[in-house]
């Protein structure tokens, strides 16, 4: 479909054949319209110059057939590739064609046309027929061979249709016809409104009395997967069994060690462990190496996702900065889930009440952005204004300041 901007273009230039030279009418055609859309533009010129009675007046019908010729004309040789060549021939012979048109396209297809040179209203007031020559041309056949005609496609019922009750658009007000030419403009095209060959869908074969009805498939009976089916339920109990401590308190070293010897063993095992990502912030709380290890494991899992988004929107604590501390140095997390954590430590910071856990956990917020800036896990041009604010605003406690200055050594 045209779009209105070069609808309102496409229709400023047809009537500019009033005032300008038909020349310089393509030379803006050419650069202010894309000529991506040049074939929707000449299948809406095409009918609306096919169409009776006529929808363009005789000076926009000369712009329009000279901006058809135009488009193909750079092409060699352009008598035989240019689509719209019959079109063209078909009116120089039409007996109902007006004899200053038939007089201009025969200039259009000549090798020099000095009617372009004119403007269109030009060319109409100083038509002398008695004065044009008309040059002996082979029948439109031997230039361009007749198009194939399907039965099918003569089948489709014209999508531009004269209103019986308006013999000419000249009746209609200029506004009116403004708005009609460029509804036509936007949505014509060479395509009818074709009949639709409906086939009805092959019988099916009768269901006997013998037969199952559920082996007929259709879309009353949907078949259903048993997924565990088959499955290894034994593989990975350990490891549940330990996961399940672990997200209730702490476990000893020698449980901890088992864990982490299982997973390194067999690093698959940690999809059958049993932990999801709503249970994370208890085996963070209760097991940070732990959950370090599984979430490394986890890394190339489809879930992965929803793992850091339960992390990144969790309390924050100890236990968590020590979680994403230790992730950024053994695998590459997405940058956009360290600043959000970073954003997150920095509000914890500014919400709480109590002075003594505020301080505290400024500190540590503080060792955790020295640690992320000393092992360049962060560009600190990305946080520089959001952590200079948080410094700023702790300046009182000691760490924050020596971040602080820190992070204009680091910027410079």
């Amino acid at each position: 479909m045209i779009t209105k901007p070069a609808t309102a273009i496409l229709y400023s230039l047809l009537k500019d054949g009033e005032k300008r030279p038909i020349e310089e009418i393509i030379t803006d055609f050419s650069t202010k319209i894309p000529k991506s859309i040049h074939l929707e533009i000449c299948s809406a010129l095409v009918i609306l110059l096919d169409d009776s009675p006529k929808f363009l007046k005789p000076t926009e019908r000369l712009v329009a057939f000279a901006l058809l010729h135009h488009t193909n004309s750079a092409l060699k040789p352009p008598s035989s590739t240019n689509p719209y060549l019959s079109l063209l021939t078909t009116t120089t012979t039409d007996p109902k064609t007006e004899p200053f048109e038939r007089a201009f396209i025969l200039h259009l297809l000549s090798s020099f046309s000095p009617a372009i040179k004119l403007s269109a209203s030009d060319f109409i007031n100083k038509f002398d027929p008695s004065s044009v020559p008309v040059p002996a041309r082979d029948p439109p056949e031997k230039t361009h061979p007749q198009p194939f005609n399907c039965f099918f496609k003569n089948t489709a019922v014209k999508n531009a249709i004269p209103d019986p009750d308006i013999n000419s658009p000249d009746k209609t007000g200029s506004g009116d016809r403004d708005l009609t030419v460029t509804g036509l403009i936007e949505t014509l095209s060479l395509d009818g409104v074709y009949p639709q060959w409906t086939r009805p869908n092959p019988p099916r074969l009768p269901v006997f009395d013998g037969e199952l009805v559920w082996v007929n498939p259709d879309s009353t009976h949907e078949p259903l997967w048993d997924t565990g089916m088959c499955a290894d339920t034994s593989r990975g109990a350990a490891v549940r069994d330990l996961i399940l401590k672990a997200l209730k308190g702490p476990l000893a070293p020698s449980q901890q060690e088992q864990v982490l010897l299982e997973l390194t063993s067999d690093p698959k095992l940690v999809y059958h462990c049993g932990l999801t990502p709503r249970k994370l912030p208890e085996l963070v709380e209760n097991n940070p190496l732990i959950a370090v290890e599984v979430l490394i494991k986890l890394m190339n899992s489809p879930e992965i996702s929803e793992y850091f988004t339960v992390l990144v929107n969790m309390d924050m604590s100890l236990h968590s900065m020590e979680v994403v501390n230790r992730l950024t140095t053994a695998v590459e997390l997405p940058t956009e889930f360290v600043h959000m954590y970073i954003t997150n430590c920095i509000s914890s910071c500014e919400n709480i009440k109590d002075k003594y856990m505020q301080n505290r956990l400024v500190r540590l917020v503080c060792v955790f952005l020295q640690s992320l800036i000393r092992n360049k896990i962060i560009n600190v041009q990305d946080l520089f204004i959001e952590v200079q604010a948080f410094c700023i605003e702790f300046s009182r406690i000691r760490e924050a300041a020596v971040l602080h200055k820190d992070l204009y050594l680091v910027v410079g």
